[in-house]
């Protein structure tokens, strides 16, 4: 229950009650810097969270949430609307991460220490933050992402199904199943929930 309580504490933290305006990215084609930086605002905590994710490097998935924006600065023109700029948006990160992946031969290979690791800046409190390395060291690649894009950036399981293409039922086993194996680390490890 306390792990439950931690992670959904994280999660409305980091949500953002308005929903994403798609008419940002054709601004954003036109060269409207106001449009960049709204959309920044919106959605770089869930990018980020779905690099980390996949990345388990906090500086590598700084790296490349500003390479995103860079990427759309250059390419929203192209953009069709279809209702899921966030989709678009995490495909981009996706393949970004791909190529870090690639080019530095990192893939499978376990995340470095992350125990008082300054680079985790989102999370400030104690206790949110061992919740964060827990699931960075023991999750699967599919449960970091649920359980991040939650936490971290407060997405609903609603819109994480919808933007990364799952059916809900999967978003929410995968996270139920996340919170158990925490749990079951975070015992292990003498952390008392």
């Amino acid at each position: 229950m306390f792990l439950y309580m931690t992670m959904e504490g994280l999660a409305r933290r980091g949500r953002s009650d308005q929903p994403l305006d798609e008419g940002l990215l054709p601004r954003v084609g036109r060269g409207d810097r106001d449009a960049l930086e709204a959309l920044y605002v919106q959605t770089e905590k869930a990018v980020y969270a779905l690099a980390l994710s996949l990345l388990r490097d906090p500086e590598e998935a700084r790296d490349v949430t500003q390479e995103v924006y860079l990427k759309v600065r250059s390419a929203a023109h192209l953009y069709v609307p279809q209702g899921k700029p966030l989709a678009w948006l995490f495909t981009i990160t996706r393949n970004l991460c791909r190529d870090v992946q690639r080019a530095r031969g990192r893939e499978g290979q376990p995340p470095e220490e992350l125990e008082n690791d300054a680079r985790l800046s989102y999370v400030t409190d104690p206790t949110d933050r061992l919740v964060l390395e827990a699931a960075l060291k023991t999750l699967g690649e599919e449960e970091r992402q649920v359980v991040l894009l939650h936490a971290v950036s407060g997405l609903k399981h609603r819109e994480i199904a919808q933007d990364l293409g799952l059916p809900l039922s999967t978003v929410l086993s995968r996270y139920n199943r996340a919170l158990k194996k925490l749990k079951r680390h975070l015992t292990e490890e003498g952390v008392r929930l």
